[in-house]
This record gives structure tokens, C-alpha cells and sequence, in this order.
């Protein structure tokens, strides 16, 4: 209510309750008053009550939700359900226009104001988790992948020349397609093996260039956050031969914004070379529902250039769920759950390697991955080369998520390219092993409970060996596991749990 009312209200309540009704009141205005003011994240979380008060003050903002509106268009953001439309928070009419996700809608006020402060909450973000030269940032309403691909349309128009991208290869379908989705051919880049890591070659991508002549290459595709033993690009590097050869560099961060050794690479990149844009994930940085991704950069103009290539409107649902988590969290929360990562990587990372040397295996080393290990199987390989996919099904059928059974040999063909030992990030790698990793909001229970998981089907696939040429247990007999997982029809079991 505005003073007047709350005047008004002083002739039916006792005028010293309603003030202090206003008190109250003034109390959630003013910390909407400096989110509008400031445009960054609040240092402390706000509680629901303030977050619902400011939604709903968007809302009435927008034409659909006017007392008077009389809507004869063909959109004037009706909803059948109510349910939806409380999903929604009455917010329906979308962000943007025919011609630019960022422009301003005249019939949604609220909504547009939605979309602004969110941008900016986001870029606030990016800077505090390590980033602090990025310019501009939005927020697209589609995965990594999608998004990517709307750089690489943009970056067309700029070198109408260019049909190569040079990709370091990263065995992840969504990322390798969507360049070929915006009709450019893909040259992979093999990985050089260094220790136990796969490393950048850096010398092949300056070949490629040169090849290929630069006027001919879109961009640089590389990669920061990526399954072990594959460890981020050298970013610096590429960052310095794009300047070199004036080639576009573009950085796959999917979920790069929770590692501060991920997003110090991009923040050096650009400082000592070229990155034109990186691209994160919402859900895998933010922990908001799957369909919205952060396109940033170091320049406006080309930001700006990539949000009007987005062809009309979008949903606003990834710009309020990442608003409202921001807002709940503050700058503060995000960085308490910043240092739990951190702290559960090294945890997970102890645990791992000291259940590895059980049973004769080992922790790969691969320092320079900060989110992602992997525990070798080279023995379970040796003994039995059957259990190292059937530990994928062991591991999926007893609620274990995320984790990732490599074996060697697979061969993958994606949007008509065959990769040889795919998942490995290598024709060949030295070893089948598994995959776990630290992300944003893991808990020490879910490092305990895996390890506990891990280590009874590790037991239980000796056992099954030591057996003379006898049946495995029946509590890992392959057939019910199948079972329990309900494959469909035309699926292949080694490959879904391998993956």
C-alpha cells in the first residue's frame, strides 16, 4: 500500500499500528529500492515474503494483469490454467521483442524490468566468482548447447568466409552439435596426453590455422569444465593465437562459474588475448531447473549482437527461477556454496584415492580439473572386461547419479562423425575408469553414501570373478538390473551405462 492508503487505514485501526504496519512495509521497499538502484546481488539473502512482494509488484506491472485491460491481439498473455499462472507468478507475457530478447516489452513493464535486473544481477555474479573484466552478459532461455550455436550464427555474419571451427576435442554430444546444428564444420583437435591428463594441443590448433588460413575459421571453440582425465584448454594460449591470427574464440563454460580456477582461466584469457564469449549453464551453476544458459562477454556490441540474433520472444521462467534463487542466496550464500564445492572436491577426492588403493587401483592425477576425477580400472579391466560396463549398471541401478563407467574401444558417431574411444576424450586412452565429480551443492552425505555404494559393488564384482567360471551374484546379475532400469526397446545397455 502506498502512504495514502495506510492514512486511510488510520481511521479504521489505531493510527500507531498502522504506522508501524508502514514501518514494516518500508522495510521490504528499500531493499527493492537498492536491488533497482544498484542492479547487483544483495550481500544477504532476502526471505520469501520480500521476494513474493516484489514478484507480484512486477506482475501487476504487465497488460495482462491490468483491472481494465480489453486485449484484441493475438497475444495478450491469457492462461487457461491457474496453476500455471501462479507457476508463473502471473508473469506471462516473456521478455523481449520480435527483433531482440533484450529489447523492452511495451505490454509487460514488469517482465521487462524482470529481464534487465536479472542481466545485471548475473553479470554481478559473474564478476564476484572470478570474471571481473566481463562487460555484458544475458540470459538465453535455452541449454549450453543451443546457445552456443546462436554465437556461432552470430559470428557469420562477421566472416561470411569462414566454414571451420576448431574444436579441442571434448567427448560431450550437446557441444560438438551444436556447431554443426549452425552449419559449420567441425575440425577436432586431439588431445595430447601428459602424465595422466589430456592436455591441449596447442601446436595442432596453430597448424589447423594456418592450413586452413585464418578468413576461413569461425572461432576457436574451447572448453573449461569437462570430465577427468580431460582437464580445461589452455585458454590463455588460445586466447593469445586468436589475437595472433584475428580469429574469433569462443569458451564452453557449462559449468565453469562454480571453479575459480575455471573462470581465473577465462579472466586471463581475455586479459592476455582473445575471447569474444563464454557460455554457462543456469542449472548446473545456479541450481535452477534445466533450460536457460548465461551468454557473456568483453564487449557489449558483440553481447548485443548475439541477443538480436534470437529470433522473438522468449520465456522469462530461466530469468525469474535464477533471479529468485540470487535473491534467496545473496552474494554471500552463493560463496558459502562456492567454498563447499571446494572443500567436498578435496574430501571426495581423499575418499576416492584411498578406496582406489583397496582394490589396486588408483586416482588418476589430474591437478588441473577442479570439479571433475577418475579412478582408474585397470585391474576390474584386466579380470573381467565385462564388469567395467556392468559397474555402470550396478552403480545406476542402486541410485547412484552422475558418475561415469569409461571403457576402452567405444566407438560413437554424432551428426555423422565417428569418434573412436569415445567418452575418453581420446582415440585410446591407457585405461577404463570412472568418473565423479564435486559440483555446486553436493553434500559430505552424498560423498559418503557413493563411496559406500562404489565400494559394496566393487566387492561384490571380485567376488563374482574369484567365483571357477561361475554366475555372478544375483544381486548383480545383469538381466535384473535391466530390469530395474526398464530400458526401452532398441537400447543398448552397454552404451546407456557406460554413459
Amino acid at each position: 500500500m502506498n502512504s495514502e492508503n495506510f492514512q486511510a487505514g488510520e481511521r479504521l485501526v489505531n493510527a500507531a499500528y498502522v504506522r508501524q504496519g508502514s514501518q514494516g512495509r518500508r522495510a521490504h521497499e528499500l531493499r527493492v529500492r537498492t536491488l533497482l538502484e544498484q542492479g547487483k546481488c544483495p550481500e544477504e539473502g532476502w526471505d520469501e515474503s520480500t521476494i513474493e512482494l516484489f514478484l507480484h509488484e512486477l506482475a501487476i506491472m504487465d497488460s495482462n494483469n491490468f483491472l481494465g485491460n480489453c486485449g484484441v491481439g493475438e497475444r495478450e498473455g491469457r492462461v487457461a490454467s491457474q496453476i500455471v499462472a501462479r507457476r508463473h507468478y502471473r508473469l506471462i507475457h516473456g521478455i523481449g521483442r520480435s527483433g531482440d530478447i533484450a529489447a523492452v516489452q511495451p505490454k509487460a513493464a514488469g517482465s521487462s524490468l524482470l529481464n534487465k535486473l536479472t542481466n545485471s544481477v548475473v553479470l554481478d555474479i559473474l564478476k564476484l566468482a572470478g570474471v571481473q573484466a566481463t562487460s555484458s552478459c544475458f540470459v538465453v532461455p535455452m541449454a549450453t548447447g543451443m546457445s552456443l550455436t546462436l554465437c556461432f550464427l552470430t559470428l557469420r555474419h562477421q566472416r561470411p568466409k569462414a566454414r571451420y571451427i576448431l574444436w579441442p576435442r571434448i567427448d560431450q554430444k550437446s557441444c560438438f552439435k551444436s556447431m554443426v546444428t549452425a552449419g559449420f564444420e567441425p575440425v577436432v583437435i586431439e588431445n595430447v596426453l601428459e602424465g595422466d591428463e589430456l592436455r591441449t594441443d596447442l601446436q595442432a590448433v596453430e597448424a589447423k590455422i594456418l592450413d586452413l588460413g585464418a578468413e576461413h575459421v569461425l572461432c576457436v571453440h574451447s572448453t573449461t569444465s569437462c570430465f577427468a582425465p580431460r582437464v580445461p584448454d589452455r585458454l590463455e594460449e588460445l586466447a593469445e593465437m586468436c589475437a595472433k591470427y584475428n580469429v574469433p574464440h569462443i569458451v564452453n563454460n557449462a559449468y565453469g562459474v562454480q571453479s575459480s580456477k575455471c573462470m581465473h582461466l577465462i579472466q586471463q584469457g581475455a586479459r592476455r588475448g582473445r575471447i569474444d564469449a563464454f557460455v554457462q549453464s543456469l542449472d548446473k551453476n545456479f541450481m535452477v531447473p534445466v533450460g536457460g544458459a548465461v551468454i557473456a562477454g568483453f564487449s557489449d556490441a558483440f553481447i548485443q549482437e548475439i541477443s538480436k540474433m534470437y529470433p522473438g520472444r522468449a520465456s522469462a521462467s530461466p530469468s525469474l527461477d535464477v533471479l529468485i534463487t540470487l535473491l534467496s542466496l545473496g552474494t554471500k550464500g552463493y560463496r558459502q556454496l562456492l567454498r563447499e564445492r571446494k572443500e567436498m572436491f578435496s574430501y571426495l577426492s581423499t575418499e576416492v584415492k584411498k578406496l582406489a588403493e583397496n582394490y589396486n587401483e588408483r586416482l588418476l592425477d589430474t591437478p588441473h580439473n577442479p570439479i571433475s576425477l577418475a579412478m582408474s580400472l585397470r585391474e576390474l579391466d584386466e579380470r573381467n572386461p565385462e564388469a567395467v560396463t556392468q559397474l555402470g549398471s550396478m552403480l545406476f541401478t542402486r541410485q547412484v547419479s552422475g558418475a561415469r563407467v569409461v571403457s576402452l574401444g567405444t566407438v560413437q558417431t554424432v551428426s555423422g562423425y565417428t569418434f573412436k574411444g569415445f567418452m575418453a576424450h581420446a582415440d585410446q586412452y591407457r585405461c577404463s575408469y570412472l568418473n565423479a565429480a564435486s559440483a555446486i551443492g553436493i553434500k559430505k552425505e552424498d560423498v559418503e553414501m557413493f563411496l559406500k555404494r562404489l565400494d559394496k559393488c566393487l566387492k561384490a564384482l571380485r567376488r563374482g570373478k574369484d567365483q571357477q567360471d561361475g554366475p555372478l551374484p544375483p544381486n548383480i546379475d545383469m538381466d535384473a538390473d535391466m530390469e530395474k532400469c526398464k530400458i526401452g526397446e532398441g537400447d543398448d545397455p552397454k552404451t546407456l551405462f557406460a554413459a
